[in-house]
């Protein structure tokens, strides 16, 4: 590994890595809690109608991607909170709409010749050094935020009845949980792209759940799985020349199941 750092585009990587971490870690429990891993599964598809009315457009990849995500995100928050029991179907349709919004826009946009296997499958090796401020600041916009609503998002994540009896705003503050989950997603689609996005979300914070009691504990211990699974990633994609998303995800998912083995 320290030979692959002597490369700038490998260095950048492990720093979106770190960051990248602290992000998942922290979202990626909300995810497994509130057991939305559907919802952010719908977001992350969806989001590919961003990728292609970005491109169509002009405008940056990664703000039209946001933008569109979080309207998705609200869109989604708001049926999945009224029509509980019809949410799987709402999202199936948002997910394969926005998917095909996606394909066409980008087989219409004038001379475009990008690799579209790049935003499904990701590349952390193609950040620079604008992406990590970019995820610099999403971290500390989301800590920021996770601190101050921390006690309201627990009650809303273990008991949204309760909440609702005690004058939370339930509704409001969880169209912000899936508008921080939503940008979440946007950002990590960079590293292990659309397809397996949800996978990195999820993944750690279930092993982690194993081992801690509490939610900021998880956190915590989330990130640190993640930060491991993505520098062994890298090491295993800089030795093998194999997609390194893919071998973040690989590695992720063995410790998963070696975890509940042992359990």
């Amino acid at each position: 590994m320290w030979e692959a750092l002597q490369f700038d585009f490998m260095r950048q990587a492990v720093v979106a890595s770190v960051l990248v971490s602290i992000l998942c870690g922290i979202m990626g429990s909300y995810v497994v809690v509130n057991r939305i891993s559907f919802i952010s599964g719908g977001i992350a598809h969806a989001a590919y109608g961003g990728v292609g009315a970005s491109i169509f457009f002009g405008i940056p990849i990664m703000l039209g991607t946001g933008l569109f995500a979080l309207a998705v995100g609200v869109l989604i928050a708001i049926l999945s909170f009224r029509h509980k029991e019809r949410v799987d179907t709402i999202i199936g349709v948002i997910w394969a709409l926005g998917m095909a919004v996606g394909v066409i826009l980008l087989d219409k946009s004038p001379g475009f010749k990008g690799d579209i296997l790049s935003y499904l499958f990701g590349n952390i090796l193609l950040v620079n050094k604008t992406d990590t401020y970019a995820l610099l600041a999403i971290d500390v916009v989301a800590i920021i935020l996770i601190s101050v609503f921390y006690k309201e998002f627990m009650a809303i994540s273990f008991d949204r009845e309760f909440a609702m009896v005690i004058g939370i705003p339930t509704l409001r503050l969880y169209i912000l949980l899936i508008c921080l989950i939503s940008i979440s997603i946007v950002t990590i689609i960079k590293i292990v792209g659309i397809l397996l996005v949800v996978a990195l979300l999820t993944i750690p914070p279930l092993i982690a759940e194993k081992f801690v009691k509490s939610l900021g504990k998880m956190m915590v211990l989330s990130s640190f799985f993640i930060m491991f699974f993505s520098i062994l990633g890298l090491q295993i994609s800089y030795k093998f020349n194999l997609p390194a998303g893919a071998c973040i995800i690989i590695v992720a998912s063995l410790s998963f199941l070696i975890t509940r083995f042992l359990k």
